[in-house]
């Protein structure tokens, strides 16, 4: 599909409850079911994606699937979404292993890398992808626990997998966090998310330095307004309807848009690349 073909803003009004599900979703999101097509380039890799069900992780899974590697898809509980992620993981003729449970636990963070390694043997690939945002107009508005749960999610999983998954990975191996345009330019009502989403850009680059001397590549994927269900389960109801307006190209992102940088990061080709952050923004620069 083209980019003039892309769904544009307004979108219809819809409001959902985190975390929100694919199915509710007006227009349904293009996660490259019908368009990506594989040629072998992660042939034999195994991979990690939190967040994998729904959203770029779908799209990433469905990608990472159709060139030739096994997935283990880490979810909260949606599970439906999930289960259509591996459906089509299988179709692709690749290997899925669903894990749902909340990564905010050290723990549960563990498990599925054990999971991970009892069902793959080892881990090429890891995508920190999952994250938790909420809209709020004050600083007042946001509580404790919901910052805590923000930072929890979004770094501390990041973390917390990323320790335990590179005991499993070989000279080679990749990891790739999903960061986020507000990294370089923060929205101050999604303010904890803005936050972490630059702590994350930070990890990136240290990791990148920090595990060179094993062969392990680390990156940030900055995406821009992409249309996920985490869309109409965090914010308001008129920024749903316009989601991705602001931008240059003036709508909002697919995921599938957003699954040839993951699997391009995640790949051979890209072996001198670490430490670099790639926007996928929609034409909104950052430096």
């Amino acid at each position: 599909m083209s980019s003039t073909q892309r769904p544009q803003p307004p979108f219809a009004e819809q409001q959902q409850t985190w975390p929100g599900t694919t199915a509710a979703m007006q227009p349904q999101p293009d996660h490259g079911e019908e368009s990506y097509q594989g040629s072998g380039r992660l042939a034999g890799k195994k991979a990690i994606i939190t967040g994998g069900d729904s959203g770029i992780g779908r799209a990433v899974a469905i990608a990472f699937a159709r060139e030739g590697a096994d997935v283990l898809i880490s979810y909260l509980d949606e599970h439906e979404d999930a289960q259509d992620t591996a459906r089509l993981v299988e179709e692709a003729g690749q290997k899925a292993v669903l894990v749902p449970g909340d990564i905010t636990e050290a723990s549960h963070c563990n498990a599925l890398v054990d999971k991970a390694v009892e069902a793959f043997g080892e881990i090429n690939i890891l995508v920190n992808n999952a994250a938790y945002q909420m809209t709020r107009e004050s600083l007042d508005e946001i509580s404790d626990e919901e910052f805590d749960r923000t930072m929890k999610t979004n770094l501390y999983a990041m973390f917390y997998i990323t320790k335990a998954a590179t005991r499993h990975m070989p000279a080679g191996g990749s990891i790739i966090n999903t960061a986020s345009i507000n990294a370089d330019q923060p929205k101050p009502k999604l303010l904890a998310y803005s936050a972490t989403k630059a702590a994350i850009v930070n990890f990136s680059g240290g990791l990148a330095a920090l595990l060179a001397e094993k062969g392990i590549r680390a990156n940030a994927v900055a995406p821009g307004p992409i249309w996920t269900p985490l869309i109409p389960s965090t914010m308001p109801v008129e920024q749903v309807k316009n989601f991705g307006s602001e931008v240059p190209l003036q709508r909002a992102g697919q995921p599938a848009e957003l699954a040839p940088t993951y699997v391009m990061l995640a790949s051979d080709e890209a072996s001198y690349i670490s430490g670099a952050t790639i926007a996928v923004t929609g034409g909104v620069a950052i430096i």
